[in-house]
């Protein structure tokens, strides 16, 4: 068995290119190899930034041979005693065969021959080269390009490839590169530790590569960074922090990882943490240092009592030149620390409350006016979410202030050159004016969540902002007649429709969504005269929008399907649910829970019996007292008293149901269950479709209520 190797060498690629690349290519070349029945017993894709590198250990010789069979006439067409006709000679001559190696198989419409066809195996050898230009340049990517006078595209110009079936040179030719690219057996290493490398056998690539100092493999690239990282003498009196993202970026940014520390001037301490780790993690790609056994303030001013001034580093160089790659990098950085030092200098001049005129001079998007337009927009939504919530009045003057002043460093020189702290340097702008803690930290936590796994704020009055800034982004951009189509979502609507569900559900607040979008839009209509859209239809897109938002979520909470079927999947109840979201999670969390216990199946068969039944009844959906439809003297068995009984009980329980009657009303059901379980099954069990109308319908209307009952919990019949 022999392994084959395939070295794609480029200029450096780009980091967020290597993750995509190992995917494709390992699906692409299992799928060509199987097809071909080509044998192997594992395929290795591994990326460094300046090479994408493939490995297939156990390579058959030989394809498998294609055995198929064709079917030719009936046995009695083609021997006549024991003889070969002309039928069966004739179909034998087709696929190349002698009469006498025909096969006799008995089939559901008679005896038949049946020719065996062998079609041998191929020299892997030429599949291969066959397959590796597509394997090349089928990998995508986004900005892709064109090099020299040649029309091949990729993500880097491509320099070399090596290409080994063991110690042998396996060629084949990729097209359209300019200048022609060579296949053979010699990589390149490090830049810095000379111009050409040879590989000798595709089993000894790694360890050739590893002792010219790279390390071809990512995941211990990646292993190797993390424990340097970890066992780093700093770590005695800081914590790096070195988060995954960063940690897979740096990973793909070398191939011959090096640690190195640097410093940098205590003064730069009297800057916000965020600005410093924002310039060393996001900017340059270093690992900023805290101090062990300090709380983070949000709103910290400076970073003298969180970070210490110092840095990771890891360097693609060589050990021999770390001296002078350490102060190279602590001059970029004190350059990128001067420039935020100024920026916020600068910024300081100028109060926040001049800085939101400014936000006249931005356009927030077409036909929906300035981003001074759309604050003013979210202190109107501001307003009325906190009053439909039923905050008091000093928290809603509150939430209206941060409202208010939550876009106003989006005008500022420190978010013009580091749009990541947009709302950080804010909220820290407005404490150092005097501003109110708690309006500070609103201004900063308004922008949560940025996804469903980001944290949610922390406080009142960012809660109640976060809800009015998206709702105000819903309501513009449907005004405007965009919506969400496939994976388009310019505007991140289905961002905004989260957002806004996660703080409802984690804050247990009832909030009608149905009124806000009503009262919205009607106010949207008087400030956009010009948009030519239909509150109606506008209003059953937005209702259809959350609803599917609703499902996706719960869906994402590992909420079983069908029981989010039974309780949000009705489209003809989509307005029902918006009345309050948080009613609706609560009562997923509570089916889960009876499922859980394995409460819920005793319940279920018995009312969704009931449910098919009570399709035959005229009672609305939305009746549960049973005192005017339900006629005792009409009742023939104890069982139906039993019913009633069942039924009144449970009545006070299914009116205008909130968090403590849901549990007593799925309690009392659960406890009824072998109760109405008798109605039907019992010894003394009825006969609901009884010939006699009059104690059919009375009979119909006792389950119907039952249904309508159990309908305020979920509808039982979706139920798997």
């Amino acid at each position: 068995m022999s392994t084959y190797l395939l070295e794609i060498g480029t200029e450096e690629l780009p980091a967020d290119l290597a993750e995509s690349v190992i995917s494709q290519l390992e699906s692409n070349v299992n799928n060509d190899l199987n097809s071909s029945q080509i044998k192997f017993s594992e395929i290795r894709v591994t990326t460094t930034p300046r090479r994408i590198a493939l490995t297939i250990e156990g390579i058959a010789p030989f394809s498998e041979d294609k055995i198929s069979e064709r079917k030719g006439p009936s046995v009695s067409q083609a021997f006549h005693d024991g003889v070969p006709t002309k039928a069966a000679i004739g179909f034998a001559r087709r696929y190349e065969l002698s009469p006498e190696k025909l096969e006799v198989r008995e089939t559901p419409k008679g005896s038949f021959v049946f020719a065996k066809l062998i079609e041998k195996g191929k020299p892997a050898e030429n599949l291969l080269s066959d397959f590796l230009p597509g394997w090349i340049s089928k990998i995508q990517g986004r900005r892709f390009m064109r090099w020299g006078k040649g029309d091949f595209r990729f993500s880097r110009p491509i320099r070399w490839i090596v290409s080994l079936i063991d110690s042998e040179v396996l060629p084949f030719k990729i097209s359209g590169c300019d200048p022609e690219i060579q296949i053979g057996n010699i990589s390149r290493p490090h830049r810095l530790h000379g111009s050409t490398l040879e590989i000798k056998n595709a089993k000894t690539y790694f360890d050739q590569l590893q002792d010219v100092g790279i390390i071809v493999d990512r995941n211990s690239r990646l292993s190797k960074i993390n424990n340097l990282v970890l066992n780093h003498e700093t770590n005695k009196k800081a914590k790096p922090d070195l988060t995954e993202p960063l940690l897979n970026e740096l990973t793909d940014l070398v191939e011959s990882p090096l640690l190195l520390t640097g410093c940098f001037d205590k003064s730069f301490l009297d800057l916000p943490p965020e600005v410093l780790t924002t310039v060393m993690k996001s900017h340059q790609r270093y690992i900023p240092l805290y101090k062990v056994n300090v709380e983070f303030d949000p709103l910290s001013l400076d970073s003298r009592n969180i970070l210490i001034p110092s840095f990771l580093c890891i360097s693609n160089g060589l050990s021999s030149a770390k001296e002078n790659i350490i102060l190279g990098n602590e001059k970029v950085l004190k350059a990128r620390f001067s420039d935020a030092s100024f920026f916020i200098k600068s910024d300081l001049l100028i109060n926040s409350s001049s800085r939101i005129n400014k936000l006249k001079d931005v356009t927030f998007a077409e036909g929906l006016g300035s981003l001074y337009d759309r604050v003013n927009r979210i202190e109107w939504l501001t307003k009325l979410v906190t009053s439909k919530l039923k905050f008091d009045q000093e928290d809603i003057e509150k939430s209206v202030e941060v409202a208010h002043f939550s876009k106003h460093d989006l005008v500022s020189n420190m978010v013009g050159e580091f749009p990541e702290l947009e709302g950080t340097i804010g909220s820290k702008y407005l404490l150092h004016e005097g501003k109110s803690r708690d309006v500070c930290l609103g201004v900063l936590e308004h922008y949560k969540p940025k996804g469903t796994a980001d944290s949610l704020p922390s406080n009142k009055l960012g809660n109640a902002v976060s809800l009015a800034e998206r709702f105000e982004l819903l309501f513009s951009i449907y005004a405007k007649g965009e919506r969400p189509s496939g994976s388009s979502d310019p505007y991140a609507l289905r961002r905004a429709a989260n957002g806004i569900l996660l703080i409802l559900w984690n804050k247990d607040w009832q909030l009608n969504i149905n009124e806000i979008q009503n009262d919205s839009l009607i106010f949207w209509q008087q400030l956009f005269p010009s948009l030519p859209f239909e509150i109606s239809r506008l209003s059953s897109d937005l209702k259809e929008f959350f609803r599917q938002r609703i499902i996706s979520l719960l869906e994402e909470k590992d909420i079983d399907f069908d029981i989010i079927q039974a309780i949000a999947g009705d489209t003809n109840s989509t307005s029902k649910l918006l009345d309050d979201p948080t009613d609706v999670y609560f009562r997923t969390l509570l089916l889960m829970g009876m499922r859980k216990k394995n409460t819920l199946n005793l319940l279920q068969s018995v009312v969704t019996r009931a449910s098919k039944l009570a399709a035959k009844s005229s009672i609305s959906k939305d009746v549960v007292d049973p005192s005017d439809f339900v006629d005792k003297s009409l009742f023939e068995k104890a069982c139906e008293i039993q019913m009633l009984n069942v039924l009144e009980k449970i009545k006070p329980l299914a009116i205008n149901g909130d968090r403590v009657k849901y549990k007593l009303l799925a309690d009392a059901l659960v406890s009824s269950a072998e109760t109405l379980s008798n109605f039907f099954d019992g010894e003394s069990s009825v006969m609901v479709m009884t010939d006699d109308l009059n104690i059919r319908n009375n009979r119909l209307n006792l389950l119907t209520i039952l249904r309508n009952q159990s309908l305020k919990l979920a509808d039982f019949s979706k139920l798997s």
